[in-house]
């Protein structure tokens, strides 16, 4: 292998440690469901979804769902 690498492969494990050093700016996600798939964009510290739950509301299980996966990563003001 390429010694090279190697030093990457250990700086990538350090980085995926260090949740905090990490901030989403921008997202594209897709949920893929049991009825149906969901579009889910985080952009300029706003979500959105396709589905009709976050329409009447703001917010889903799917945006919630990123919440938590992104816990520490996401800005400040968006932080549940």
């Amino acid at each position: 292998m390429d010694y090279g690498i190697i030093g990457k492969i250990d700086k990538a494990k350090r980085y995926a440690e260090q949740r905090d050093r990490i901030r989403v700016e921008s997202l594209d996600v897709t949920f893929i469901g049991e009825n149906n798939d969901h579009c889910v964009q985080f952009e300029n510290g706003t979500w959105q979804c396709d589905c009709e739950f976050f329409n009447s509301r703001g917010r889903c299980s799917h945006t919630m769902a990123l919440e938590i996966i992104l816990e520490g990563m996401l800005p400040e003001q968006v932080q549940q």
